[in-house]
């Protein structure tokens, strides 16, 4: 690896999608920025989705990430949601595409077992837990939190690959 890799996580959600940036330069990682995108729950699903994409285009726009992961989504009982949230989890998708930007996708369970150990922490164990790797990130929202939780599993699993592949 030569320099610094800056990774975009994200966390994907119609009313809240969860943004984080790290940088990783050999086993070290870096807290760049963090925060939330949100839409409008009065305005119809398409514009919603419009606001998504929008607003993820400013974060790559604005961050430059050379790497993003975004969590896959789980199915759970309401097929509606589980619908919202895959079309909100396109959006995630389709901006670092777009940008032509590599993407990989990470279970939620992967992604705590990575960072807490277990995989089936709570939300304050993976906030604790990012606060410990990422000693200057101070996210805002839980799903800022999960979305740097996120990044830092891609430099962990990235770096796992590049191992493997030098054997």
């Amino acid at each position: 690896m030569s320099g610094p890799v800056r990774i975009l996580g994200l966390d994907p959600g119609l009313r809240n999608t969860g943004w984080g940036i790290i940088t990783i330069e050999g086993s070290r990682l870096s807290f760049v920025a963090c925060g939330v995108v949100t839409s409008d729950a009065e305005l119809d699903l398409a514009l919603r989705l419009k606001q998504l994409y929008d607003r993820l285009t400013t974060v790559v726009a604005t961050w430059t990430p050379d790497e993003v992961a975004v969590e896959e989504t789980f199915v759970n009982k309401d097929a509606q949601a589980t619908l919202k949230l895959g079309q909100a989890r396109a959006m995630s998708l389709l901006v670092p595409a777009l940008h032509s930007l590599p993407v990989a996708e990470y279970g939620a369970n992967q992604v705590k077992k990575t960072v807490v150990g277990v995989g089936h922490a709570d939300k304050n164990q993976v906030l604790a837990m990012v606060k410990i790797l990422l000693p200057k990130a101070d996210p805002k929202k839980a799903d800022a939190a999960d979305a740097l939780a996120i990044a830092i599993c891609h430099a962990h699993q990235r770096k796992a690959r590049a191992l493997a592949a030098s054997y």
